[in-house]
């Protein structure tokens, strides 16, 4: 049966009818109908569906799964808080969901300028590079590339950080106490590379965030670059007056 819509225009009244069934009827992750099943029940044409789909995304109100489909997002209460976290672990869990992470490169590399200026030394140095990518549930949400300084972790292994996350190799097995985390946050778009590691749609709405993290010395022991899936992650920050 087709639906029929009021004087509004169509793409408006088509976003704020999805928005109201994913909002009242659908559970997170059910599968929306396809593009062509929409414009064909609402007298649509493509364009609008499609128009109407992107902005559903951007609003963090579906994801897409290249050759899957498009699904409902987790809302707020789900969606992981990127404020006073920086363990990816300890956060899924407080959600419910099951933290995986698949080591997708660790080797020694030489710190080039960006990363010799954030780990406070010099051009050239031999630095570790540890990219892995982050899953709950056995979704991809987010890839990391870590670099740390050598001289704090001599003898870190790959089996070392198969075995536990990484704060806590950090703490049990080099003694190395963290004090603080800084992070900052953009948003972007994913590159056709990341949207294949991530399974979503090249040119989806990603968050690429960086992060320093400190010693009880008050030494950067970390320098993290990653990139997540803008429907996952949700930013909040308190301001207080004085």
């Amino acid at each position: 049966m087709k639906h029929t819509f009021n004087s509004q225009p169509l793409y408006y009244q088509l976003v704020d009818f999805l928005k109201n069934q994913i909002e009242n009827k659908l559970l997170a992750h059910d599968k929306l109908p396809s593009e062509r099943e929409i414009e064909k029940r609402f007298g649509v044409s493509r364009t609008t569906v499609r128009l109407a789909l992107q902005e559903l995304e951007s609003d963090g109100y579906v994801y897409r799964r290249h050759g899957k489909g498009t699904f409902v997002s987790e809302l707020s209460k789900q969606t992981a808080d990127l404020a006073g976290v920086y363990s990816f672990t300890e956060q899924m869990k407080k959600l419910g969901r099951k933290p995986q992470t698949h080591i997708l490169a660790f080797e020694q590399v030489e710190a080039d300028k960006q990363i010799a200026e954030a780990l406070q030394t010099s051009l050239g140095k031999t630095v570790y590079k540890l990219k892995r990518l982050r899953l709950a549930d056995d979704e991809p949400l987010m890839v990391e590339t870590s670099y740390l300084p050598i001289r704090p972790f001599l003898s870190l292994t790959k089996k070392q950080l198969l075995q536990k996350p990484l704060y806590d190799v950090f703490s049990e097995d080099f003694e190395q106490k963290i004090r603080l985390a800084d992070e900052e946050f953009y948003a972007s778009i994913a590159t056709k590379e990341d949207a294949e590691v991530l399974q979503i749609y090249s040119g989806s709405p990603v968050l690429h965030l960086s992060r320093l993290t400190y010693n009880m010395k008050n030494e950067v022991i970390e320098f993290t670059l990653s990139i997540a899936r803008a429907d996952q992650f949700h930013y909040k920050i308190r301001h207080v007056r004085n």
